[in-house]
């Protein structure tokens, strides 16, 4: 039995404790905060066997070198990583796979927030780790790639089943649903989703994980080429309607 333990770091950032019963692995996915993490590892009686980052930036690897360091672990993720200091154990790349006990995941390039930006998706569980590549009626933003990668890396996440989990890394989802809702007013599937975002956020309440699917149906991101008439772009190829979307979301108050 594969267990997930998620909860809050830091301001806004989740993170993911993933163990395996069998083998008694247990990977962090990202680390953006070593000492919580390691507390609730302890607090569960789990191990860390293993790191999985899925891009470099501080609140996803800062906490590398004080959790390997503490557990021995193997820390594998894509080559930016070493960019702050611990480099990976295990460099890997898209169309990779690593395991946890007899469980695999495969290495998925979801470049665009950054160059080298992976996700690792499970298919066998129907989940994906996803970092800041989606979000919850979100995506990153754009900080190293182009709209065309990161389009062209979203039709990744989007080609998986639609019955997928994702585990995003920030709960970012009240204020990504106000900006869907001013691109997508007609969408009722939306309206009815942001309703239940208030209830849960209001009882302050994870909105992460969520379906694929939903996301299909909400996510303004994953609907741009279903949106170019709305932003006035008809016959603008897709990831030129993605591009506009994303700018609009960067200036969006």
């Amino acid at each position: 039995m594969l267990q997930i333990h998620q909860f809050p770091v830091l301001e806004d950032n989740y993170a993911f404790l993933v163990h395996d019963d069998a083998s008694g692995e247990t990977t962090c996915i990202d680390t953006p905060d070593a000492a919580a993490i390691l507390a609730e590892a302890d607090r569960k009686g789990w191990r860390i066997t293993q790191i999985w980052n899925t891009h470099w930036h501080p609140d996803h690897a800062g906490g590398n070198s004080e959790i390997k360091a503490r557990t021995g672990c193997i820390v594998s993720g894509p080559q930016e990583v070493e960019r702050i200091g611990q480099a990976p154990d295990r460099v890997v790349k898209h169309g990779d796979t690593v395991k946890l006990g007899a469980f695999t995941a495969n290495v998925i390039d979801v470049g665009g927030h950054t160059l080298g930006h992976i996700a690792y998706s499970l298919p066998a569980e129907k989940v994906a780790f996803v970092g800041d590549s989606i979000f919850a009626l979100g995506c990153g933003r754009l900080f190293e790639g182009t709209a065309e990668q990161m389009w062209n890396s979203l039709s990744r996440i989007a080609a998986l089943p639609d019955d997928t989990t994702l585990y995003c890394a920030h709960e970012y989802t009240a204020s990504n649903a106000r900006f869907a809702l001013s691109v997508d007013p007609d969408n009722a599937a939306l309206r009815a989703r942001n309703d239940e975002i208030t209830r849960l956020r209001s009882d302050n309440k994870p909105t992460v994980p969520m379906k694929l699917a939903a996301e299909k149906a909400t996510n303004p991101f994953l609907r741009a080429p279903l949106l170019k008439a709305a932003i006035g772009m008809p016959t603008a190829p897709d990831y030129e309607a993605f591009g506009e979307i994303r700018k609009r979301k960067d200036n969006f108050r």
